[in-house]
């Protein structure tokens, strides 16, 4: 990486040009340009081209704000969006077509029900520090992919990053549709004031609720991707070394500064102390001269959150089993692990989100379940290292917005599958196909046919007794179920398994029918030649 680029200092959008910047958003969308595939796939590619050429320049960004090593920049923000831009790239003409296959009775087919899938408008997006290429970026690809325009609001805790990505996207994305917005609480407040046809936040429940309540002035519908005191599970069938190696790893990156990490490790007490063993082992695999003179290890964000998780450290009542090393000046704090005594230790009562993380010991796997539903019942992650019945009964307990069975927080790792949380760890989802209906709109459309006014005869006044029965015989149904909620299998139930060949539809019905007959044919004329 090159150590020479310059970055340009920050710089705060004038708050008084934010109202007419919203106001380009709103009229280039509604000049129906965005709406043609072509022209989203161009800026698509274009981003693309933008992510390359500028790596450089973002790796030293992200250096700067949170000292995030070269290669960390790369494979957790710059190729993690390439991975997400594929599927776009390749498949958006396939989303954007109207859905046809629906579920409908078959009296209103002469109608053509359809969904077309249209843009909801123009989206606000504010990303966060941790990340802040990936979160503020990757939102930005669903907008483009749905046909949104977007202003863009990165975090302004990490500057360096914010200035180069309102550079890289002034310079390759269409500057009418797509407008990055820099600064602090002003100038969030000033884009709040706009109307937008969706929010999209990353960020703190404490932000997220004031950005709801704003939201709910004008039934604006928002994305809040936040946080929690993410569980793992250790147990007695774990393989520890293994379990201890990759909850250090995901601690570690970006200094613990992951939403998705783990903020605590229920572990059977009987392994406490061996697990202990193997994650100093790990440290120093990893630090083999300490973390601080390593090259791989990253820095808290600012001094603020440097405070406020060294505060958990004085604070708690566990004994410090792993790291404990500070260095405000640095920015500093080493993986820190911390063995406590009970779920209410002060370094469990809110997300660390950063490198320090609790063990809490537990004798049975419904005494783990009970710590976990108490600490957090919602969290936006859940990883668990137990046995196979083990791991399926913390799934069925524990609610979470992901999970990943056996390392730790992979399931965010996968670029195209659909992220997001549930209750207080948020709402809504994106990657991949999920980022395209994030700002997608299904709009629901049909076409009555002027003949069908016969069959529709019963919606006219005078409402004639015939033409009600006629309707009810024809949309209404038989229940094969009785007063109780139970199947009935009569009759028609072994007629339809018989002759429907077990298919749970017509149209399945049918394709079993028409392999069989063609099976049969083929069977015919390939013995008929031996006769």
């Amino acid at each position: 990486m090159a150590t020479d680029i310059k970055i340009p200092a920050y710089e705060a959008t004038p708050i008084e040009s934010i109202p007419k910047i919203a106001a380009t958003a709103r009229e280039s969308f509604q000049s129906g340009k965005t709406k043609d595939v072509e022209w989203r796939l161009v800026q698509l590619r274009k981003l693309y081209w933008a992510l390359t050429d500028y790596t450089p320049k973002l790796q030293a960004a992200l250096k700067k704000d949170l000292n995030k090593p070269p290669h960390d920049a790369i494979l957790s923000e710059i190729h993690h969006i390439i991975q997400d831009l594929q599927l776009p790239l390749k498949k958006l003409k396939q989303w954007v077509k109207d859905e046809k296959n629906l579920d409908y009775p078959w009296t209103f087919a002469p109608l053509k029900p359809r969904l077309r899938k249209e843009p909801l408008g123009t989206v606000l997006i504010i990303g966060p520090y941790n990340f802040p290429l990936l979160l503020t970026v990757a939102p930005l690809l669903g907008a483009i992919a749905a046909g949104c325009t977007a202003i863009i609001k990165p975090s302004e805790h990490a500057p360096a990053t914010a200035m180069v990505v309102k550079e890289m996207l002034e310079n390759y994305l269409d500057p009418t549709c797509f407008i990055v917005v820099n600064g602090g609480i002003p100038e969030s407040t000033a884009l709040l004031n706009e109307k937008w046809d969706k929010i999209f936040y990353t960020g703190n429940p404490t932000v997220a609720r004031i950005i709801a309540k704003k939201a709910a002035e004008t039934l604006t519908p928002v994305v809040l991707e936040l946080g929690g005191r993410n569980p793992s599970f250790v147990s007695k069938s774990t393989d520890l070394a293994l379990a201890a190696r990759r909850l250090l790893w995901g601690k570690t990156i970006n200094a613990g500064q992951v939403c998705l990490s783990q903020n605590y490790v229920a572990v059977h007490r009987d392994v406490v102390d061996e697990f202990i063993k193997h994650l100093n082992l790990s440290y120093k695999e990893f630090y083999p001269n300490g973390p601080k003179a390593s090259g791989d290890y990253a820095r808290i964000i600012n001094e603020r959150q440097f405070d406020r998780i060294k505060n958990m450290l004085d604070s708690t009542n566990g004994k410090i089993v792993l790291g404990g090393e500070t260095d405000r000046d640095d920015l500093y704090i080493s993986p820190t692990v911390v063995l406590v005594d009970s779920p209410d230790d002060p370094v469990m009562k809110e997300e660390t989100f950063g490198p320090v993380w609790s063990i809490v010991p537990y004798d049975t796997v419904d005494d783990a379940i009970k710590i976990m539903q108490k600490v957090d019942p919602t969290p936006l992650s859940l990883t668990t290292f137990g046995s196979k019945a083990e791991n399926e009964k913390i799934l069925s307990s524990v609610t979470s917005g992901g999970a990943t069975i056996n390392d730790a927080w992979m399931h965010g790792a996968i670029a195209t599958l659909p992220f997001g949380g549930v209750g207080e760890s948020g709402t809504g989802a994106y990657h991949g196909r999920a980022s395209f209906d994030c700002f997608t709109h299904l709009r629901t459309v049909i076409e009555v046919p002027g003949w069908m006014d016969k069959l529709l005869r019963v919606r006219y006044a005078p409402h004639a007794p015939a033409d009600f029965k006629r309707h009810l015989w024809m949309t209404g149904f038989k229940p094969d179920f009785d007063r109780d909620g139970k199947p009935i299998s009569g009759l028609s139930y072994w007629f339809w398994l018989l002759f429907g060949l077990g298919g749970s539809s017509t149209k399945g019905a049918l394709l079993r029918w028409a392999f069989l007959l063609a099976s049969g044919y083929a069977a015919f004329f390939q013995y008929r030649r031996f006769w």
